[in-house]
C-alpha cells in the first residue's frame, strides 16, 4: 500500500517528467527546421540519452546483472514502442502540425491503455470511461477542425496517432517491467537498443538519416545543434524518462498517466513563450475535450477495486 509520502513523491516524479517531457518539442522543432530528419533527431537524442544513463545504469545494476538478461526481451520492447516509436511519430507529427495538437494526438494513446486492461486483463469499463472516451473523440474531431477549412495535415495527424501507441506501451511498460530492474537499467537500455536500431535502420537506407552539424534556431536565437541536442538528451531524456517510470512504478501505471496529461499543458504553455505558437480557438476547445475525456477515464480507472496480492512459493507477487 502507498504512504502519502511515497504517493507525494510519485505524484512530484510524475510532474518532474511532464515537465521536461513538454520541452521536447521545441528542440526537436529546432532540429527538424534546420535540415535534421525526424528519425535523425530521435537517434541522437536517445543514444546520447542512453549513454549518459549507462555509468548510474551500471552502478545499480552491480552484482544483478542477470537481470539484464532475463529481462531483455521487455528491454527490447521498451526500446522500439516506448522510446523510438513514440518519439519518431511525435517528431514527425510536429514537422507538419503544432506542437499542442501534435500532443494532444499522441496522448490519445491513454485511451488504448484502457482498452488493452480492457482486453487483456479484463477490466471491464464503466460508465465515466464510456463518456470520456466519447468525450475524446469529439474532442479529436475539434482539434483536426473537420468542418474547418481543410488545412489539418493528415500525415501529421497519422505519426500523431502512431505517437499515441508508443505513448501507452511507454505506460504499461514502465509499470509492468521487473521491478526489481532498475529505472535507470530499463532507460539506458531502451533508450540504447531504439537508438541502435534507428541507427541501423537508417545505414540500410530503410530510414532517412539527415543531420545538420551548423548553426540551429531555438526559440529565435542562433545557436549550436549541440544545445537542442543536449536539451532532448538530458532534460526531455535523461530526466524525463528515469522521472516517469519512478512515478509509474510509484503510482502504477493509470495513475502516473493521469498525472502525465499535464504535459499537453506545460507542452503548449512552453510552445507559447518559446515560439509564440498556440492551437486554434477550436483546437484549444478540442484539446479541452480530450484532455477532460482522458481525465474521465483515469479517474473512473483510479475507482476500480485493486486486486489482492499473494506470494507464490517463490515469493514473487502475483495478482489474483
Amino acid at each position: 500500500m502507498r504512504t502519502d509520502r511515497s504517493a507525494g513523491i510519485g505524484l512530484a516524479l510524475a510532474l518532474l517528467s511532464a515537465a521536461t517531457f513538454g520541452t521536447s518539442g521545441i528542440f526537436a522543432r529546432s532540429l527538424i527546421g534546420s535540415g535534421w530528419s525526424a528519425e535523425a533527431a530521435v537517434a541522437m537524442r536517445v543514444s546520447t540519452a542512453g549513454l549518459l544513463l549507462a555509468i548510474p545504469a551500471a552502478f545499480a545494476l552491480r552484482g544483478r546483472w542477470h537481470l539484464l538478461r532475463r529481462n531483455i526481451g521487455a528491454l527490447a520492447g521498451f526500446g522500439l514502442l516506448a522510446v523510438a516509436g513514440a518519439q519518431v511519430g511525435f517528431f514527425n507529427a510536429v514537422r507538419y502540425l503544432p506542437i499542442g495538437v501534435a500532443l494532444l494526438l499522441e496522448y490519445l494513446g491513454i485511451i488504448l491503455v484502457v482498452g488493452w486492461m480492457w482486453a487483456v486483463h479484463k477490466q471491464r469499463p464503466r460508465r465515466l470511461t464510456v463518456a470520456g472516451s466519447v468525450a475524446a473523440v469529439a474532442g479529436l474531431a475539434l482539434v483536426l477542425d473537420l468542418t474547418g477549412d481543410g488545412s489539418i495535415n493528415l500525415v501529421g495527424v497519422a505519426w500523431g496517432l502512431f505517437a499515441g501507441v508508443g505513448l501507452a506501451a511507454y505506460f504499461l511498460m514502465s509499470a509492468r517491467t521487473d521491478p526489481r530492474l532498475p529505472a535507470t537499467a530499463l532507460a539506458s537500455g531502451g533508450m540504447l537498443i531504439g537508438g541502435a536500431t534507428l541507427a541501423v535502420l537508417g545505414a540500410a537506407g530503410a530510414l532517412p538519416m539527415r543531420a545538420n552539424f551548423g548553426e540551429v534556431t531555438l526559440a529565435g536565437i542562433e545557436t549550436s545543434w549541440l544545445v537542442p541536442i543536449l536539451g532532448l538528451s538530458l532534460v526531455a531524456g535523461v530526466v524525463s524518462y528515469v522521472s516517469g517510470i519512478g512515478a509509474a512504478r510509484i503510482l502504477d501505471a493509470r495513475l502516473s498517466s493521469f498525472v502525465g496529461l499535464t504535459e499537453v499543458l506545460f507542452a503548449i504553455i512552453i510552445a507559447w513563450l518559446a515560439l509564440d505558437e498556440l492551437p486554434t480557438t477550436v483546437q484549444c476547445l478540442g484539446g479541452a475535450l480530450i484532455v477532460a475525456g482522458v481525465a474521465l477515464v483515469r479517474l473512473d480507472e483510479l475507482r476500480a477495486p485493486v486486486a489482492p496480492v499473494v506470494l507464490t512459493p517463490e515469493r514473487e507477487p502475483v495478482t489474483v
